[in-house]
């Protein structure tokens, strides 16, 4: 893998398309200490997702650099990020060809909008380039900034097609238990985090339904059974609702935030027919998963799915610079273009030239290193190791892993599925040995979850099995009083 990103002062060798100068970090990291960038941290930057009190009484740890699948703090402590970032970060850190492709696009054209019936040529290159490897019915593109600027796209498109069809009583969004689909006042309440609702995400129109969480919900009913029964739980909504109030389902092929909840193979077929028959539009959020995160370019390629709107994000840049794109299908699109008038939405950053040039240059480095192939083909040994290291492991109830994206379910009584109380912290408690380890796992209720760049090496999937066995048996020592047996 190529890195360049090798200082925090300068990228050294960089120069303007003239040749004229390097360019220079804008923070430099050496002028304060520590202790001096924790102060103003805590001084005057809100965290997102964050408890402020208890995290002023912690602190941040202050990440200065980054290179392939490592971070390095202010103390130059070396850490294993198995999080790609925020699940973005698909080629790794440090990749010189995104940042030249940023600088040269800012050189050429650092930004024009795309609403005074003008386009750039990245974003034009780009939307053919999506439509090509998403395929199926796909032959536009809308686009955005964030994964939840996409979704709420989704959102008004769903509705603007039924008012188009002369059905505008077809509002309803129905999603999933732990989904998660943003962070705005629409996706928040689009999504299913009981915590975001009562913060002001609780608009009214939008449904939840059963999650397809075989292991959490406890059953018996083996994972085929148990499919059927989650999906029929969005047709028992439909009817409750009346069809003809529903506008459309939306879920992620794997419900990454909500704890890499991977679905029964025979769950989105039967997902796909309900929304069918009561003719209602299927969307796939596929802001976690695209861009080979479940071993196939998308998770609509993995598990089958063939919805009429698609959220992309993350991935698609490898997190370098922000953007999001929707994946609109030719039912809504041909409505849209041919009898929906002026679409009254948009961003300032829609298509913004840098961020698709810099999409551009990340696919690039996908298809050319084979890294949808490489990924699926590392995640099974992911998953191999795990269950050589933690299969027998008292304290672990499931692993289970989709290409390299997985989790661990951590469980009072692995004999019975039975978890912990939640008020006992597992999840966070390991996630504390993680971070004390050096070792970046995400902690959802108990179940620990990762998912490490698509580049991640032989060597790298070892030191990660190890770090993550250390953790799991450190906080075994600390729950032990509180389990079974």
């Amino acid at each position: 893998m190529q890195s360049g990103l090798t200082g925090l002062g300068m990228i050294p060798g960089m120069k303007l398309p003239d040749g004229r100068s390097e360019f220079s970090m804008t923070s430099n990291i050496g002028a304060r200490t520590t202790t001096e960038w924790k102060k103003l941290d805590s001084a005057h930057f809100l965290h997102p997702f964050t408890d402020h009190k208890s995290l002023h009484q912690e602190t941040s740890r202050i990440i200065t650099r980054a290179d392939g699948l490592y971070l390095w703090d202010s103390d130059d402590v070396k850490i294993l990020d198995c999080m790609a970032g925020l699940w973005c970060t698909t080629v790794g850190y440090g990749r010189r060809e995104l940042a030249d492709a940023a600088a040269a696009q800012m050189m050429q054209l650092p930004y024009y909008n795309a609403f005074f019936k003008t386009a750039t040529p990245p974003a034009i290159e780009l939307a053919e380039r999506l439509c090509q490897l998403v395929g199926m019915n796909f032959q536009h593109v809308f686009y955005a900034t964030s994964g939840s600027e996409a979704v709420d796209t989704i959102i008004r498109l769903a509705r603007h097609y039924w008012a188009i069809k002369g059905k505008p009583q077809k509002k309803y969004i129905i999603s999933r238990q732990y989904a998660y689909h943003g962070s705005t006042i629409a996706t928040a309440s689009a999504g299913g985090m009981a915590d975001m609702h009562k913060q002001g995400g609780d608009l009214p129109f939008f449904s939840q339904v059963m999650a397809p969480y075989w292991y959490g919900h406890q059953g018996d009913l083996d994972e085929a059974q148990f499919g059927i029964v989650a999906a029929r739980t969005l047709e028992q909504r439909i009817l409750e609702l009346g069809p003809e109030n529903v506008a459309a389902f939306i879920g992620e092929p794997i419900q990454g935030a909500g704890g890499v909840i991977i679905p029964p193979d025979t769950y989105w077929p039967e997902v796909q027919r309900i929304c069918r028959e009561y003719d209602i539009l299927l969307a796939a959020d596929e802001v976690i998963c695209g861009f080979g995160r479940t071993g196939q370019w998308f998770g609509s390629h993995t598990f089958g799915i063939q919805p009429d709107l698609m959220s992309l994000a993350k991935g698609l840049t490898s997190g370098y610079v922000p953007l999001s794109a929707v994946m609109v299908g030719d039912r809504v699109a041909n409505e849209l273009i041919d009898h929906g008038g002026e679409f009254h939405h948009g961003f300032t950053y829609s298509g913004h030239p840098v961020s698709c040039a810099v999409a551009l240059a990340n696919l690039d480095i996908i298809e050319q290193e084979n890294l949808v192939e490489v990924g699926a083909s590392q995640g099974k040994k992911i998953e191999a190791q795990l269950r050589a290291a933690l299969g027998d492991h008292p304290l672990v109830g499931q692993i289970r892993t989709k290409g390299p994206i997985g989790a661990i379910e951590l469980v009072r009584d692995k004999s019975k599925r039975e978890f912990f109380p939640s008020d006992a912290g597992v999840g966070m408690i390991c996630r504390n040995h993680c971070f004390a380890n050096n070792l970046v796992m995400r902690a959802v209720r108990d179940t620990m979850i990762f998912c490490p760049a698509l580049v991640i090496s032989d060597a790298e999937i070892a030191e990660f099995v190890g770090l993550a066995t250390r953790a799991i048996e450190l906080t075994y020592r600390d729950v032990k009083g509180l389990m079974v047996g």
